[in-house]
C-alpha cells in the first residue's frame, strides 16, 4: 500500500478540528488504536468531508477512515452519517462486502460534528466506467462482481440485521415522486417542459412491483471499492442515501451509466460491447434477475426514467445553489436539469427494450 498515491491534502481550514483530542478520545474507545495520530483529507467532491487517520501502533502502522458532516446550517435529511454508519454496521454480519465500523460519535462538540471511524481498505476504485486499464476478462469480472454485490444487498433480510426501522415498507415511489418534485419545485428556475411532462406522468407510471428491500441509493461503479490487483468487490461505500426502498430503483440507477454521457456517474454509451468484455444492458440485468430469482422486470423503463427524472431534480438544486452563489465553481453555470430531463422523458417512452 502506498499512501502516496491516494488522493490526499492538508486538512482544508473549513474542516480543522482538534486532532490532539480527538486522538485521546478515539485511543479509549478503539482496541490498539495506535499514537502520533496525523490527519489527512481525501480530496474530491464527497458530501461529507473524509480523512485519513493514521497511527504507529506496536504492530506497525495503522490507517482508519473518518467521515464527518460538513460544518454549518445543514438540511435536516442531508449529509447523515449516522445512517452511514448504521448501514454498515448491519451489513457486517451478511455476505455484503463493507469496512469494519470502528466508532459511532454523536457528540458535535468533540469535533465540530457527529462524525464514525472505520478501517481504511487497500483497494481501487474505478473512475471511468470503460475500464481501459483492464484486460477483457477483467473488465467482465469487474461488472459481474457489482452486479453481484447488488443482488447480495437485495436478498438481506433488513429485520433479521436490525434495519426494520430504517425506512417505510412499500410505497417507496410514490413518496420519491413527491419528495423530489418538491425538492424541483423548490429550486425551479425557469420553465422546463420535459421536467412538467415527467412530473405529470411518471405517477401514472409506477408499477405494480412494490418490493422493498435495502436500497443504497446511490449504486455505482465509482462507490464500489475493488481488491488492488484482482477484479473482485472489497466493499460498497457511500451509504448516506440508504434506505428501506424499492431494489430495482438501486438496478435503474446502476444501469444509468448506459444511458449517459456523463463521466461521473460512469458512462458506457460508446463502449464496444463485443470486444471490451463489459457486458450490455440487457446482460446485466438478465445477471441480476437470475441472482434475485426474478423471471424478469416489467416496466423496465420507468425504472430508469424514474433515475433521470431524481438526476434532474438534483441537477436543479445545483444549479439554483451556483446562481445564488452558495457553490464555489470556476466552470460556466448551466442548468443540466434541461437535458436530463428531457432524456429520462425519452426513456419512460422508449419501445420496451428485453
Amino acid at each position: 500500500m502506498n499512501l502516496d498515491d491516494l488522493p490526499l491534502r492538508d486538512v482544508s481550514p473549513a474542516h480543522r478540528f482538534d486532532a490532539g483530542r480527538l486522538e485521546n478520545y478515539l485511543a479509549a474507545r478503539i482496541a490498539n488504536f495506535g499514537a502520533n495520530m496525523n490527519v489527512r483529507q481525501f480530496a474530491g467532491g464527497a458530501s461529507n468531508p473524509t480523512f485519513l487517520l493514521s497511527t504507529a501502533a506496536a504492530d506497525g502502522d495503522r490507517h482508519f477512515v473518518l467521515r464527518k458532516k460538513p460544518p454549518g446550517k445543514l438540511l435536516a435529511s442531508a449529509h447523515q452519517v449516522d445512517r452511514e454508519h448504521r448501514a454498515m454496521q448491519a451489513l457486517a454480519q451478511t455476505d455484503v462486502p463493507v469496512p469494519v465500523m470502528r466508532h459511532y460519535c454523536d457528540d458535535p462538540e468533540l469535533i465540530g460534528t457527529e462524525f464514525y471511524v472505520m478501517d481504511f481498505l487497500d483497494g481501487r476504485v474505478f473512475r471511468d466506467a470503460s475500464l481501459p486499464e483492464l484486460s477483457p476478462a477483467e473488465r467482465a469480472a469487474v461488472y459481474d462482481g457489482l452486479n453481484d454485490a447488488l443482488a447480495r444487498l437485495h436478498q438481506v433480510d433488513y429485520n433479521a440485521v436490525g434495519l426494520g426501522d430504517f425506512g417505510r415498507s412499500g410505497g417507496f415511489f410514490a413518496r420519491q415522486l413527491k419528495r423530489w418534485t418538491k425538492q424541483y419545485r423548490d429550486a425551479q428556475t425557469e420553465d422546463i417542459p420535459a421536467m412538467e411532462r415527467l412530473l405529470e406522468e411518471l405517477p401514472a407510471h409506477i408499477p405494480a412491483d412494490d418490493a422493498s428491500t435495502i436500497a443504497h441509493g446511490d449504486y455505482r461503479l465509482g462507490n464500489v471499492m475493488f481488491h488492488p490487483t484482482e477484479p473482485r468487490v472489497i466493499a460498497v461505500l457511500d451509504w448516506e442515501l440508504s434506505t428501506i426502498g424499492h431494489p430495482l430503483a438501486d438496478l435503474g440507477f446502476n444501469c444509468f451509466m448506459w444511458h449517459t454521457d456523463s463521466v461521473e456517474l460512469g458512462s458506457l454509451k460508446h463502449v464496444d460491447f463485443a470486444r471490451s468484455g463489459i457486458p450490455t444492458e440487457a446482460e446485466y440485468v438478465a445477471a441480476y434477475c437470475r441472482r434475485t430469482g426474478r423471471a424478469g422486470i416489467d416496466d423496465w423503463n420507468f425504472y430508469l426514467a424514474f433515475a433521470a427524472f431524481r438526476l434532474a431534480s438534483i441537477t436543479q438544486g445545483v444549479y439554483r445553489r451556483a446562481l445564488d452563489g452558495n457553490i464555489s465553481t470556476e466552470r460556466e453555470v448551466v442548468n443540466g436539469a434541461q437535458d436530463m430531463s428531457a432524456v429520462a422523458l425519452a426513456l419512460l417512452h422508449r419501445a420496451p427494450q428485453f
